[in-house]
C-alpha cells in the first residue's frame, strides 16, 4: 500500500541514484530557458545537452538517458527535431517528458505540434494549470504562457490525459501529480511565491523530471523533481525576500539537496481520487 513515508523513501532513492549515475539529458527547450535549465540540471547532479536540431536529433536521443521537450519558443528546425527525438525515444525506450508551454488556440502552431507529439507517448506531461486543463480539452483563458487557473482546479480536469502518458504533473501554489501507477493524487507543498517570478523555473522543472526519469518510474520521477524544487524554494525563501537573492539561493539549494533535507522538509499528501 502506498504511503507518504514510502513515497519519500523512493524520492530519496531516486536522488541518490541520480547522483550516482549523472544521467545525460537531451533538452529541446526554449531560448529563454536554455541556460537556466542547463544550470539547474548541473546543480542537481545530471548532465544536460541542448541538442535541438534535426540533423543530430536521432543519433543523440539514442545515447541519451532521458529527453525533455519544451514548446516555449519553437523554431521550424526545433519542431522537426522534436518529432524525430520523440519518435526515437519511444522506439528506444528512452524516457521523455513533454512540456506543452502556451498550449491553446492562440498559439495554434505549437499546439498542433503538441497534439502530434502525444502519439509518441511521453512518460510524463508537465505544465501549469492552464496548459494542462486546455490540453485535456477544457476551454481555459490563459495569459500568454502564464496560468490563469489554480493547480487544485486543474488536476480534477486532467485525468483524461493519462491515456497519453503514465503521469501528469501540474505546477502551482501546490503541485499535483496524477498517475497510472497509484490510485491517488499526490499533492506536493512547499516552494515560494517568488519561484514563478524567475524566468524558466517551470521549464527547468520539466527537464529535472526528465533527469529523474532516467533513474525512477514516471511517478517517482515527477514527484522527486517537484519535491526537489519545493524544498529548494522553501529554504531559499527563508533566507531571501528579494528576487535576485532568492534566485541565487534557490540554485544553491537545488545543488545542496541531500537525503536529510528530503526527509526533513518533503511535504506531500495523498488525495483520494474523486469518482
Amino acid at each position: 500500500m502506498t504511503s507518504t513515508s514510502n513515497l519519500i523513501e523512493q524520492v530519496i532513492e531516486a536522488w541518490q541514484n541520480m547522483q550516482a549515475k549523472a544521467p545525460l539529458v537531451q533538452c529541446i527547450t526554449n531560448s529563454v530557458a536554455a541556460n537556466y535549465t542547463a544550470n539547474v540540471l548541473l546543480a542537481s547532479g545530471a548532465s544536460p545537452a541542448m541538442i535541438d536540431n534535426p540533423y543530430e536529433a536521432e543519433s543523440f536521443t539514442k545515447i541519451s538517458s532521458a529527453l525533455s521537450i519544451n514548446l516555449g519558443t519553437p523554431t521550424s528546425e526545433q519542431m522537426q527535431a522534436m518529432q524525430i527525438s520523440a519518435k526515437t525515444a519511444q522506439l528506444n525506450n528512452v524516457p521523455w517528458v513533454l512540456d506543452p508551454v502556451g498550449y491553446g488556440p492562440i498559439l495554434a502552431w505549437r499546439s498542433k505540434m503538441t497534439d502530434e507529439l502525444l502519439q509518441f507517448k511521453p512518460n510524463v506531461i508537465r505544465g501549469n494549470a492552464s496548459e494542462i486543463s486546455t490540453l485535456a480539452g477544457n476551454q481555459v483563458q490563459s495569459k500568454g504562457v502564464d496560468s490563469t487557473l489554480s493547480s487544485d482546479q486543474a488536476y480534477q480536469q486532467a485525468f483524461s490525459l493519462l491515456t497519453h502518458a503514465s503521469c501528469i504533473a501540474i505546477s502551482g501554489e501546490s503541485d499535483y501529480i496524477l498517475s497510472n501507477e497509484i490510485d491517488a493524487v499526490i499533492q506536493v507543498n512547499g516552494g515560494s511565491p517568488l519561484q514563478p517570478k524567475i524566468t524558466a523555473t517551470g521549464c527547468a522543472l520539466g527537464a529535472l523530471i526528465a533527469a529523474y526519469s532516467a533513474v525512477a518510474t514516471p511517478t517517482i520521477a515527477a514527484l522527486s523533481a517537484h519535491v526537489h524544487f519545493a524544498i529548494a524554494g522553501k529554504l531559499a525563501a527563508n533566507q531571501a525576500q528579494t528576487m535576485g537573492s532568492f534566485s541565487s539561493i534557490f540554485m544553491d539549494y537545488i545543488h545542496m539537496l541531500d537525503d536529510n533535507l528530503i526527509e526533513q522538509y518533503a511535504d506531500i499528501k495523498l488525495l483520494n481520487i474523486q469518482a
